[in-house]
């Protein structure tokens, strides 16, 4: 068995952004980048299953500038066996993604392809379900649990009235949902070794996709700022608060 993992490379979720002075784009200058997190979970599924003997391969594909190759040397260093860096320097639509992502399937023919149920910029939570439709395959989304047989992935998840098992025929698209795993801790003779791993950089234009996105962004805005108010009743309890709570002093 062979699985594709889909990772994007986000803003790291404790770096404050800003906003260009157009009012459309983020501006990533000195931002610190890290791999989507439920993008991780979905990796480190797919490596845990290879650990089961259930896959031969697991492979890491992401979409986006040269820089993304960063997040896919963690995902080396993680475990996976290699990665494909589709170039491009344009932001797409989740659609489009989905259908770059189709083309990639296409080329590798995995028998499972695991991505995180969306990424913490855009929070879209719509390539996973449409890739899934443009290769008509069973899909399983917010995965709390999977299991694999040669055939079969039987998925949980978690909805509003508990908890709900589906049994998919494999090809199948799964996406990961929090509760799944616990991503490991990434060693440095793992990093090391990950050097030595090959990344295949793929010129988007080499797939010859026409690709058009239906959705503009007219503004984006920061939310507003309130100030927490916390009424204590001794100092005591106002050191324990800076301590623990704000970590300002230790």
């Amino acid at each position: 068995m062979k699985i594709l993992v889909a990772i994007k490379r986000v803003v790291d979720f404790k770096t404050n952004v800003k906003i260009k002075s157009n009012e459309t784009e983020i501006d990533y200058m000195n931002v610190k980048m890290t791999m989507n997190p439920f993008d991780e979970i979905a990796l480190e599924e797919a490596i845990r299953i290879k650990e089961k003997n259930l896959a031969d391969e697991v492979i890491a594909v992401s979409i986006g500038a040269e820089s993304c190759q960063e997040v896919l040397r963690t995902a080396l260093a993680m475990g996976a066996d290699r990665a494909i860096l589709v170039s491009t320097q344009t932001a797409y639509s989740p659609l489009s993604i989905a259908k770059i992502l189709k083309s990639i399937v296409i080329l590798e023919s995995p028998q499972l392809v695991i991505l995180g149920k969306q990424s913490i910029d855009t929070d879209d939570n719509q390539v996973g379900q449409m890739l899934a439709g443009l290769l008509h395959w069973p899909q399983g989304c917010f995965a709390s649990k999977l299991e694999l047989t040669e055939e079969k992935a039987q998925v949980t998840r978690e909805i509003d009235g508990g908890l709900e098992t589906l049994l998919l025929s494999l090809p199948a698209v799964i996406t990961t949902d929090l509760r799944l795993n616990e991503p490991r801790y990434i060693s440095l003779p793992n990093i090391v070794q990950a050097k030595r791993k090959p990344i295949q950089i793929m010129p988007l234009e080499s797939f010859n996709l026409v690709l058009k996105s239906p959705i503009q962004v007219l503004k984006l805005s920061q939310p507003a700022k309130q100030r927490k108010r916390l009424k204590l009743n001794s100092v005591s309890e106002l050191i324990t608060h800076l301590k623990n709570e704000a970590q300002v002093i230790s």
